[in-house]
């Protein structure tokens, strides 16, 4: 379902992933290489420290993948909440990762977990620090995204994650979640603006080989905007 053609600018607004491995073997792990696998160009920004715009910083770009910077504060990441507003505005596709699918949430109004294990002891193991790359179960809702990227029913992805989801933000739908009720996958569904949010990370050593299609969801999605909307598509000439 999804494909790509021409590589598309893809903004990456947070750190490359450290730890190397050869993941799947099928590409490069790291955010850099499962994009370019994924049929994208990607681009990795600095940190905005508020002397650009986003609209400023994303100029030429076709969407964004927002990660978060290793050195930025799980509750202090309010770069990231104005970027999820913006492209909100601007209707820009955006896929958020971990951390900054909270900020995406704090953003919008929701609430997350600080630390799950002490907030829901009964929770999974979401993280266990002497094991990086965990791995748990998640189930996947019918109708959803999520289900056009990964197929319907139970899949395994990777678990490195202290903190959680607790309410989630209006205008979104949980569409994966944990056997214990953890949200680990949402999408905008209020209409107009593809925006997804995972709780793994899609382009680890630990990732799978069916993550790479979150990535190409984004990319079509990004495809799709040039396409039809005048500003697209003088950029897509442009290019």
């Amino acid at each position: 379902m999804f494909t790509s053609n021409n590589p598309l600018r893809i903004a990456v607004y947070g750190s490359e992933i450290k730890s190397k491995g050869k993941g799947v073997g099928l590409w490069t792990t790291g955010y850099h290489g499962t994009l370019t696998a994924a049929g994208a160009d990607p681009v990795f920004l600095k940190p905005n420290c508020g002397g650009r715009s986003w609209g400023e910083v994303l100029h030429g770009f076709a969407g964004v993948v927002v990660c978060g910077f290793d050195t930025a504060a799980p509750g202090k990441m309010g770069d990231i909440e104005s970027l999820c507003l913006w492209c909100r505005q601007h209707r820009f596709p955006l896929l958020t990762i971990d951390h900054a699918l909270l900020a995406m949430n704090s953003a919008f109004g929701g609430l997350n977990y600080g630390d799950l294990a002490r907030e829901m002891p009964d929770a999974l193991q979401h993280r266990h620090p002497p094991e990086p790359g965990l791995r748990h179960a998640i189930n996947i809702l019918p109708g959803s995204l999520m289900c056009a990227i990964y197929g319907e029913g139970e899949i395994v992805v990777n678990s490195e994650h202290r903190q959680a989801i607790q309410k989630l933000a209006k205008g979104f739908t949980a569409t994966a979640t944990a056997l214990d009720g953890i949200v680990e996958a949402v999408e905008y569904t209020a209409g107009g603006w593809f925006s997804v949010g995972v709780q793994w990370q899609p382009a680890s050593p630990s990732a799978s080989g069916l993550d790479i299609q979150v990535f190409r969801a984004l990319i079509d999605a990004a495809r799709a905007r040039l396409e039809t909307t005048p500003a697209g598509r003088k950029m897509a000439m442009a290019g």
